[in-house]
């Protein structure tokens, strides 16, 4: 079995062929990058049993090297990256960085538009918007558990991000449960 090989360029080069793809679509070129605690997915109230997805900003925002750390750690990995465009908003494109293998197989027909030498494929998804959530009630009800798999569930985490600020790496399970039991006692302690 051949293993497929690949050389990420640098963030600004991968960057500036995502923006050129989103012109070449009539698309914002202008992106506003979200992670997974900013994705927003209820239930539709138009369509029983399909789900509206809407995005916020305010009540998790992003660091400013948030993009810059998720490129380094996906780029590390063997597996396809992708950069998604979820939608529309006035500060233009939302967009998400997914990375997996599972993206290996996603055909052109599905939306996304491969560059094999980087290992990175491009979804700039349809025209149109997508809802900017700005009610915390909304939020915090959102559909976090028991809906269907989506492309999204290979999102970057924002905990993962300040874990990697915080310790130079992603904590592994049983480091987080011992992290919490520290902070749990330090405020029962008073510390």
């Amino acid at each position: 079995m051949s293993k497929t090989t690949f050389t990420r360029p640098p963030l600004a080069e991968a960057l500036a062929a995502w923006q050129q793809c989103l012109v070449e679509n009539d698309l914002p070129p202008q992106t506003l990058w979200i992670y997974s605690e900013n994705l927003c997915i209820e239930r539709s109230k138009a369509i029983p049993g399909s789900y509206h997805f809407g995005f916020q900003t305010r009540f998790t925002p992003p660091d400013e090297d948030a993009l810059e750390i998720t490129y380094q750690v996906f780029s590390a990995l063997p597996s396809r990256l992708v950069f998604y465009r979820i939608g529309s908003c006035p500060r233009g494109s939302v967009c998400i960085l997914l990375c997996d293998s599972w993206f290996e197989a996603r055909p052109a027909c599905d939306g996304f538009e491969r560059i094999d030498e980087w290992g990175i494929s491009f979804h700039p998804g349809h025209a149109g918007d997508i809802e900017e959530i700005n009610d915390l009630s909304r939020w915090v009800g959102r559909v976090k558990k028991g809906r269907p798999f989506h492309d999204f569930d290979f999102a970057m985490t924002l905990e993962t991000i300040a874990e990697i600020k915080a310790y130079g790496r992603q904590l592994q399970p049983y480091e987080r449960f011992a992290q919490k039991l520290i902070d749990r006692l330090r405020r029962i302690l008073g510390q």
